[in-house]
Parts: C-alpha cells; sequence; structure tokens
C-alpha cells in the first residue's frame, strides 16, 4: 500500500487503482481493506476510467492514529488523499462513511460528487434509536480494556442484531476482526452524532451542499434502512434518491462499478 500524511500527522494507507477522474471509498463502521475485498474489486472495474482510492480510515488497518479523535481529523484524511489524487474527486461513503463523505463536501473540499449508500440515519420510530450515551459506554469499554463488549454493543445498538444473535456470533470468524478495531467504533458514531436519533435529521448538516449527490438504497435491505436514505435524499438539496435492484447492506462489484459510471457521466 501507499501512504499519504494528513495534517496531524497520522499516516493514511491506500491503494489506488487506474488512471483518469479520481474515486475515493470511505467504509463505514469496522471495515478495512483487510475484511473487505468489494472495494478493491470494484475499483478493478472501474480502472478504465477512474482513479479510485481504497484506503484504510485512521486506526484500522495500515494506518495509523492520533489522538484526541475529531471529525476534522477524518476530513484532513480525505483531504490529503484529493491532494494526492491532484484534482476534484468523487467521494463514495458506505454506511456511517456516507455521513462523513457528506460532511467532506459540506466542509468544502474539492469534491465534485458525492454518492451515499445507505446512511444509516434512524428519523422515525422504525426502530429504537442510539442510546444517547452510545459513544459514552463505547469509549468506557475500550478505556476498561473490554474491546468485546464495545463490539457487541456496536451489534445491537447500531446495528440493530438481537443480543442472543450477537452472544452466538462470538465464536463466528467475523466477530474478531471487529473488536481488533473496536476502539474507532466510537469515531463512527461521533460522525453519526443525532443522526439516530429517530428525530428529524439537524436543520443545519449538509443543507449548504451545492455538489451532485446519489443516495442508495438496496432494494433488498433491511426495511428499517430504508426511511434513513429517503430522508437524506429529501434533506440534501442536490440529492437524488435510487434503489439499487438485489441489494442488500452492500452490493456486488458490478453493480456498484456500474451505478457509479453512470451517476459520473
Amino acid at each position: 500500500m501507499s501512504t499519504v500524511k494528513s495534517a496531524d500527522g497520522t499516516t493514511i494507507s491506500y491503494d489506488v487503482y487506474g488512471e483518469g477522474q479520481p474515486l475515493i471509498i470511505v467504509d463505514g463502521a469496522t471495515a478495512h481493506s483487510a475484511v473487505n475485498p468489494l472495494n478493491a474489486e470494484t475499483a478493478k472495474l472501474l480502472s478504465d476510467q477512474f482513479r479510485t482510492y481504497v484506503y484504510d480510515r485512521r486506526g484500522r488497518g495500515q494506518s495509523t492514529d492520533t489522538a484526541p479523535y475529531a471529525i476534522q481529523r477524518e476530513i484532513e484524511d480525505i483531504a490529503a488523499l484529493i491532494e494526492d489524487a491532484g484534482q476534484p474527486a468523487i467521494v463514495f461513503g458506505w454506511s456511517s462513511g456516507s455521513l462523513l463523505a457528506l460532511d467532506a463536501a459540506a466542509a468544502g473540499l474539492p469534491i465534485s460528487q458525492v454518492v451515499a449508500f445507505e446512511p444509516p440515519v434512524v428519523v422515525d420510530d422504525c426502530r429504537p434509536p442510539l442510546p444517547t450515551d452510545y459513544v459514552e459506554q463505547l469509549e468506557a469499554h475500550i478505556a476498561a480494556g473490554h474491546p468485546d463488549l464495545a463490539a457487541e454493543l456496536f451489534m445491537t445498538a447500531a446495528v440493530g442484531l438481537p443480543p442472543e444473535m450477537v452472544a452466538g456470533m462470538r465464536q463466528s470468524p467475523y466477530f474478531q476482526p471487529v473488536v481488533d478495531v473496536a476502539h474507532t467504533i466510537s469515531y463512527d458514531g461521533r460522525i453519526m452524532g443525532t443522526t439516530m436519533s429517530g428525530n428529524p435529521l439537524p436543520a443545519d448538516r449538509w443543507t449548504t451542499l451545492d455538489v451532485p449527490v446519489l443516495v442508495l438504497y438496496g432494494d433488498q435491505t433491511w426495511p428499517t434502512l430504508i426511511p434513513g436514505a429517503k430522508a437524506v435524499a429529501a434533506h440534501v438539496p442536490t440529492a437524488t434518491l435510487k434503489s439499487v435492484p438485489g441489494a442488500e447492506h452492500s452490493t456486488t462489484p458490478d453493480v456498484l462499478a456500474n451505478t457509479l459510471r453512470e451517476f459520473a457521466g
């Protein structure tokens, strides 16, 4: 992997594929290159048209971290990647990473377009809201040396899995990778802010965006995620909403690549 230095000295590791218009893919909570091959597979399909950056968010994979955390630091990470690319970029974000992509564009970074895949906001009573002290609980578990409990809290309170299912997942090969990056789960909690409270989206968030935004949701996804995607699309003045056939809270590389080509064109 190659690296760039963020404004605070943090090393951000990335792989880059192809040539053309820069495209930066922002993972959601817990994901990074070693556990999510979908980004690289999509980038390879786009290599004839885009210069796609697949990077590890700070504190994950091969990227380093610098305390204290602030959302602005992650915006600066994206800025460092765009500077490396040398021209305005499309920024695509998965799940909570889509809110970070929107925040980066709202902060005035040289971003030409934003694609948000299933922003997991909660604006109604379709599911329980996040606890108001969600971030504090996560950080308390990490401070006490219990990243496994932080991972459990994320899976139950944020993802919405039943506790008994999460208890069974402790024995699966999918649990430890989440534990390994559990110290970063609160980062996404801070990015989500009050957007999972069951209340309308904050009036001052993203409403000044003046670049095209595409909000995607899978037509086979969890029903609780669809109202959130629709709410973001209605809230952002430059947004359009699109359903992705056959997709859940992810999709296949070919479908994603074709969707990005169509939007960028």
